[in-house]
């Protein structure tokens, strides 16, 4: 049976709502990824978040008056990314909610379009009536973006006193015409128009901006009052197929976030989870306690079930401290792919249900695939930190070879978005001197929308409902492959001191779980222990070693 019926097919509906663990407490993270969808900044800027693994590009267009923004980049290329027909396979973000974000970079994109069909009508009438002025206007200011582009300063002043030169000999041309009648009324029209439209196009430009840096704000304030409006997405009639196709693409978004089934590249670690710092192995022969008896027989699965009761009462302890919030722990498969491979595929067949690998077939690679080919079998228990912000994951896989049982446990930390997502909007000022006390200076705004930023967004409007187009003429950014929201712009968790020790003081606990949990199995199947106690203490010093080290790079 296809992917098609493992995972496509299936409705999405709603149905029973089941809380999922490690989903609260997650905003900080996925508000910061948000905001992104209402920047207004230069769209080389995302280039600053990238990392020695992933690496967005942005592909330059054909015309630097239609460039996009960040925000209008960023959240066409989720949309499609995340929404689109044809997708591939994502990445789980672990530590945000992905849905979250897709319907804010909607939302923004719905602001700009109601702003745009209103710039559309403003161009129709006051450009495509003048069309001659309009191109004459177009292309002064195409000319002064070119040339002011430059690193030369002095080709970017030259480039303003050749357009204020241009409007001066318009002025002379208007008042002194070689010629009267209707044409002269049409060639005054001509280039008088198009600066009325302008001017009325900078208010319009002027308040949407003011509307998207204030949800840009308060994203990173904490959001409140502030929630995605995707009116597009709720299907009014049965008749109503996009807003339908919509809304199961974002429950489809969500079914996938919750996948148990994830993806180790390497040296990048696990997908979505982070590098791997940190791994403790436990290795000793199953020989019987007592001489002249056998072991009673055991699985792998067996021992599992038992860790996985033990590390759900991590919560608990004997002192009132505080310590470990609730953590997830889930069954997790691992499937191996290259250390730069451009997609990933999941599973599919009898045994996957809407993303989720049932537990018959977990369990059946549990205790079979544990050498050789074929994805493999961890049991992780995954803490959500810092308000989504840090994510460390532990997972502990139990493997039994000839008569040797091996219990290993890895370390996985995944680090705070970047902080280019996290700077909150700056208002555009100017420092000038006092009329009066002209030794003082003050601080004096400026719109956010000057004469050049008009001009590109009345351009770009009559082609929003053509974003081919746009993404031809402006350019577009392609996203990091394989894609996922959180690991493409997460930084390392190594430069922030309290979530660096957080990391490294969940381990020891965890390590002394699973040990305990295991030993006791093996002490009820007649196993003499003594050496795996022993070797069990050693690991426990061992993992007070403070610190973290790259485990996916062996030095071969």
């Amino acid at each position: 049976m296809g992917a098609a019926v493992a995972n496509d097919v299936f409705d999405f509906s709603p149905g029973a709502q089941i809380p999922l663990q490690g989903s609260a407490g997650q905003t900080a993270a996925t508000h910061a990824l948000a905001s992104a969808a209402y920047r207004d900044s230069p769209l080389d800027d995302i280039l600053k978040a990238n990392s020695e693994w992933h690496k967005s590009e942005v592909k330059k267009g054909r015309l630097s008056l239609f460039e996009p923004n960040l925000g209008e980049a960023f959240s066409r290329a989720v949309q499609v990314r995340m929404l689109g027909g044809a997708r591939k396979a994502l990445i789980q973000s672990f530590g945000t909610e992905p849905q979250t974000v897709v319907e804010h970079c909607l939302a923004a994109t719905r602001i700009r379009k109601e702003r745009d069909s209103k710039l559309t009508g403003i161009t129709v009438a006051f450009g495509l009536v003048f069309l001659p002025g309009l191109l004459l206007w177009l292309g002064l200011f195409q000319l002064r973006r070119t040339i002011s582009g430059s690193k030369d300063k002095r080709t970017g002043a030259l480039a303003t006193a050749a357009l204020v030169a241009a409007g001066g000999l318009a002025v002379i041309f208007l008042v002194k015409l070689p010629f009267t009648g209707l044409p002269a009324i049409y060639l005054r029209a001509m280039v008088v128009a198009p600066i009325i439209g302008w001017l009325w196009a900078k208010q319009i430009s002027e308040s949407t901006a003011k509307d998207l840096r204030a949800r840009w704000l308060a994203l990173l304030e904490g959001g409140s009052g502030v929630g995605a409006k995707v009116p597009e997405a709720v299907p009014r009639d049965p008749n109503e197929s996009a807003a339908e196709q919509l809304r199961q693409s974002l429950a489809k978004l969500t079914a996938e976030q919750h996948s148990n089934s994830v993806f180790y590249a390497g040296p990048k670690g696990i997908l979505g989870m982070g590098t791997r710092w940190g791994s403790w192995h436990l290795a000793e022969d199953l020989n019987p306690r007592e001489a002249g008896k056998e072991i009673h027989g055991f699985r792998s699965w067996d021992v599992i079930r038992a860790i996985h009761d033990q590390l759900r009462m991590l919560e608990r302890g004997p002192l009132h401290t505080g310590g470990f919030p609730a953590p997830s722990v889930r069954h997790w498969i691992v499937a191996p792919v290259g250390e730069n491979a451009a997609e990933v595929a999941r599973p599919d067949g009898q045994n996957v249900d809407a993303f989720q690998i049932k537990g018959h077939e977990i369990q059946r690679i549990c205790n079979e695939q544990q050498f050789g080919a074929g994805n493999r079998h961890y049991l992780g228990v995954q803490f959500t930190l810092w308000d989504g912000q840090l994510v460390i994951t532990m997972l502990i896989t139990v493997t039994v070879l000839h008569e040797t049982l091996r219990i290993e446990v890895t370390g996985h930390a995944l680090g705070p978005v970047h902080s280019l997502f996290t700077t909150k909007p700056k208002p555009k000022t100017v420092t000038v001197s006092k009329t009066v006390k002209f030794w003082e200076t003050t601080d004096r705004n400026l719109p956010l929308v000057d004469a050049t930023e008009v001009v590109r967004l009345a351009v770009r409007a009559p082609l929003t409902w053509f974003p081919p187009l746009l993404d031809f003429f402006g350019g577009k950014l392609t996203l990091p492959e394989p894609f996922g929201l959180r690991h493409a712009w997460a930084e390392k968790p190594w430069r922030h001191r309290f979530m660096a020790d957080d990391a490294m003081r969940a381990a020891a606990p965890v390590l002394r779980v699973v040990h305990t949990a295991a030993i006791r199995v093996l002490d009820d199947h007649g196993v003499d222990t003594e050496r795996f106690s022993n070797r069990s203490m050693i690991l426990s010093g061992m993992v007070q070693d403070p610190s973290p080290r790259k485990a996916d790079l062996y030095d071969a």
